[in-house]
């Protein structure tokens, strides 16, 4: 990079009028209650999400692949709509006023879906799984549960992924940041493994509406604790729409597209924080034809020097901040691939669970929503190694810290190896299902223990515990000071995408090949998860060229000469 004109992405923001009134709130004692808010709305997700495609079997007589396309929908809004949760902090309400709210809506929505399973009309009449005789939900049940559905998406989506740069915000110093997001993943992932074992288990075992009504109280219990902490929080003010100004710097540009380039910083607008600076900022080279936006013409400012014309001359500070945001696209769009791959072992595992022996002992059968359990579990015990031995080794080691890219890196190895494993137990359980001759039988279970699944599993949380943490460190650093809320939530955005993507492979996998029926018994499930491994790997290639092409914007403030940066 020629060099950079950012404010640390850990320093100043421009939301906050001075860093002493920054330090009055804030801080760690502000941790209790942001990470019990989030184990609180993580209970309540997973105990929602990790047992949906049973409920829809077994409560709502949907198809097995019908089921999880349901859930790939339902978890692709929940993680989609966190990017509109995020604009609307960063531009109008502020992180603190788009959790409560949206906290409120999702417990709206978890009691409708407590009613559903409650009130024995909301629900058709109940059959044996796979019957042809099953009655299919009339239009007023499937009303029903696709509002609860969609009011629970809308809600968690605003508080999930908002609650982490507001957690962020609180601190000052990179490190506490980093520890932050780590701590923030780990109290995500273990509430998520408390609900699919402890909730899911009483959802299947003893009643579906007791398992939703917990999860609904854990919503409000984490929606109650993080209101309590409202004294202790930085409320940063939200400065309008950042978009407009990126959107502004295009506009600018363009009008400005015959103007010839200069080389004096002072023929470029500076803007209020030019005295932040020992001297002028000099934009970049990348993207040059986008400098035009900071030249100053006749009439473009007051005469005070403040702009007169903001859709004709922008600052140096703005073009750089756009700028920002076209070098990270090429690495967020290796983000689809990373994602999808888990998106299809996360549904379709839950059905070859259901197709396997899930009895431990004589009296225990682990319920096929719980199985997913086993790479959160891989991903906690992982960061919890990864921030107290592993990184502190490398850093030591190689005397500076592991970068957000290697993370991620590391991260899509261990995604492909979990999916290829995962491939490899798929053919073993179908090898034992014709051996027995079981795929002349209606959705038989194969005696082969679930707990064949564990290896690959784990190996995909492994996986977990270093590209997400890993991603959005990356991004919340990269993106401008402004966009902090949008920055984690283009994670999640990605994330969302990717279940749909999901939903299409499986879509093309069914019309294309005999490999994914109703009854898996009677498919190659293995070769599914050939194909998106082989997808995985390609895009792993893309990551490599993209993240070796990348240099780091926002690590420190770098000041250039004209001559350096000019041509």
């Amino acid at each position: 990079m020629d060099g950079t004109v950012h404010n640390s992405a850990y320093g100043d923001d421009p939301e906050s009028t001075s860093v002493s009134s920054r330090t009055k709130k804030g801080g760690w004692r502000t941790f209790p209650f942001t990470i019990a808010s989030v184990a609180g709305i993580s209970i309540a997700f997973g105990g929602l999400l990790t047992n949906l495609i049973v409920y829809l079997i077994q409560e709502f007589n949907i198809k097995s692949i019908s089921a999880a396309k349901i859930f790939n929908v339902f978890n692709g809004c929940t993680t989609m709509l966190p990017i509109a949760g995020a604009i609307i902090a960063d531009s109008f309400l502020g992180c603190y006023s788009v959790i409560w709210i949206s906290s409120l809506i999702s417990s709206l929505g978890m009691l409708l879906l407590v009613l559903t399973a409650a009130i024995r009309k909301l629900r058709p009449p109940q059959c044996e799984n796979g019957s042809n005789l099953c009655k299919y939900p009339s239009e007023v049940q499937f009303a029903v549960l696709y509002i609860s559905l969609a009011l629970a998406s809308i809600g968690m989506a605003g508080t999930r992924f908002t609650i982490g740069p507001m957690g962020a915000n609180q601190f000052d110093k990179p490190k506490h940041q980093r520890t932050f997001f780590d701590w923030y993943i780990f109290a995500m992932y273990i509430a998520t493994g408390i609900s699919s074992t402890v909730i899911v288990y009483i959802e299947d075992s003893v009643s579906w509406a007791l398992g939703f009504g917990i999860c609904l109280a854990a919503n409000i219990l984490g929606l109650a604790i993080f209101l309590a902490g409202s004294g202790f929080y930085r409320h940063l003010k939200p400065q309008g729409s950042p978009f407009v100004g990126l959107a502004r710097v295009i506009v600018a540009a363009f009008r400005k597209r015959t103007m010839r380039f200069s080389l004096k910083s002072e023929d470029y607008c500076q803007g209020p924080d030019v005295a932040d600076y020992k001297e002028a900022l000099f934009p970049t080279k990348f993207f040059r034809f986008l400098n035009r936006a900071a030249l100053k013409a006749e009439g473009d400012t007051k005469e005070d020097g403040s702009i007169k014309k903001p859709w004709k001359l922008c600052t140096v500070q703005n073009v750089e901040d756009l700028k920002s945001i076209i070098k990270i696209v090429p690495l967020w769009l290796t983000g689809f691939f990373l994602s999808t791959p888990l998106v299809i072992e996360g549904s379709l595992s839950i059905l070859q669970a259901l197709a396997m022996d899930r009895h431990l002992g004589d009296h225990f059968k682990i319920p096929a929503g719980s199985i997913l359990l086993f790479t959160l579990i891989a991903t906690c015990i992982t960061l919890f190694l990864l921030d107290r031995f592993l990184f502190p080794f490398w850093e030591k080691f190689t005397g500076h810290p592991i970068t957000p890219l290697q993370r991620v890196g590391i991260g899509h190895l261990f995604n492909i190896l979990g999916i290829a494993v995962l491939a490899l137990v798929e053919a073993k359980r179908l090898k034992i299902v014709r051996l027995h001759r079981l795929q002349d039988q209606d959705n038989a279970v194969a005696p082969i223990s679930v707990l064949w699944l564990v290896p690959p599993l784990a190996i995909s949380g492994i996986g977990e515990a270093f590209f997400f943490p890993g991603q959005i460190d990356f991004y919340y650093q990269e993106f401008p000071a402004t966009l902090k809320s949008t920055s984690t939530a283009a994670v999640a955005l990605y994330m969302g995408i990717s279940f749909y993507l999901g939903n299409t492979v499986i879509d093309l996998v069914r019309r294309t090949t005999g490999w994914l029926p109703d009854d898996i018994n009677k498919g190659r499930l293995d070769n599914v998860y050939w194909l998106v491994g082989v997808l995985g790997g390609l895009n792993f290639c893309y990551y490599l060229v993209c993240a070796s092409c990348y240099r780091y914007q926002n690590v420190e403030v770098v000041k250039v000469t004209n001559d350096d940066s000019a041509e």
